[in-house]
């Protein structure tokens, strides 16, 4: 099997055996390029794995986008590559492979969960969520063994979770918990705490443009008290989050990754006692909490 996934930035890909084993991989940066050039990079990387196949039968070919996938017509919708509106992501593959191999695509937080669901932390699950908490947050719902896709194929945007009052204009562009939590969010936040004299902090020393969410992590190692602010505040959403999915969906196993987790796994156990304050009890007596075990590969 061949298994790639298209970020915003670059795109791995990997030649497969039939138990999971990574038999050889490659990744290529996506650079300036934009529109039909992203189809053809992915184009010329699924070939070049064929081509080190040799005599091998390539049985299938998975693609995961950083969008969204419209099932139905076979079009991507990636806002982080231009010209991705409804790209015909789908077509342009089966044009090239389709008389050589099965080919699927798929939003990236439904490839994590299965990829956890196959070969990770949630092994077995027919009922498993995996939270993805990166540039953006979103989430891979697995129910009843099937990936929910909603109705527009939007189905998992948990970034857009309703978990502050007031709702603020800055919400509009990616949604309350991602403004909040995401990677970026953590940035925002400690800009904000900045501009308040309540915090002492070595971030006051830095431009804020150009803090990351490594410095704040950083900052929070050295016993940093703006930066414990900011990730107490993270840890409670995380938290909030999670009670929701499990109050909403009842599942077996939720499992945390994307860059921040990274990090942010040492607080697993904080964010488990946070969402079991606000969860269905019975639900979250029985949900398993747990840090990807595949990282960057899952998707």
């Amino acid at each position: 099997m061949i298994g790639i996934d298209l970020g915003g930035t670059k795109l791995s890909a990997a030649l497969f055996s039939p138990e999971g084993d990574v038999l050889m991989r490659t990744t290529a940066p996506l650079g300036k390029r934009s529109g039909p050039e992203v189809g053809a990079l992915i184009v010329e990387t699924a070939r070049s794995l064929f081509e080190e196949a040799e005599s091998a039968a390539i049985d299938s070919i998975g693609v995961a986008v950083p969008g969204i996938y419209h099932s139905g017509r076979g079009t991507v919708w990636a806002p982080n590559i231009a010209g991705w509106n409804d790209y015909p992501l789908l077509a342009e593959l089966s044009d090239a492979f389709g008389h050589r191999a099965r080919v699927e695509v798929a939003s990236d937080r439904a490839a994590y969960i299965l990829g956890e669901e196959w070969l990770g932390a949630a092994r077995g699950c027919r009922n498993a969520i995996f939270i993805a908490v990166g540039t953006g947050i979103g989430a891979g719902l697995l129910v009843d063994g099937r990936v929910v896709q909603g109705e527009g194929d939007v189905a998992g945007a948990i970034g857009w979770l309703a978990l502050q009052r007031p709702c603020r204009d800055v919400y509009e562009s990616c949604g309350c918990f991602e403004y909040h939590a995401s990677g970026p969010g953590l940035v925002r936040v400690a800009r904000e705490m900045l501009e308040s004299a309540e915090y002492s902090s070595v971030l006051r020393s830095r431009d804020p443009e150009t803090l990351t969410a490594e410095d704040v992590f950083a900052a929070l190692d050295k016993g940093d008290e703006l930066a414990s602010a900011v990730i107490d505040d993270a840890i409670a959403l995380w938290g909030m989050a999670a009670a929701n999915m499990v109050s909403l969906l009842d599942p077996e196993i939720i499992v945390f990754g994307g860059g921040v987790f990274g990090p942010a796994a040492r607080f697993l156990d904080r964010i488990h006692d946070e969402a079991r304050r606000w969860a269905q009890p019975i639900s979250m007596h029985q949900v398993r909490f747990a840090v990807s075990e595949l990282g960057g590969d899952a998707g």
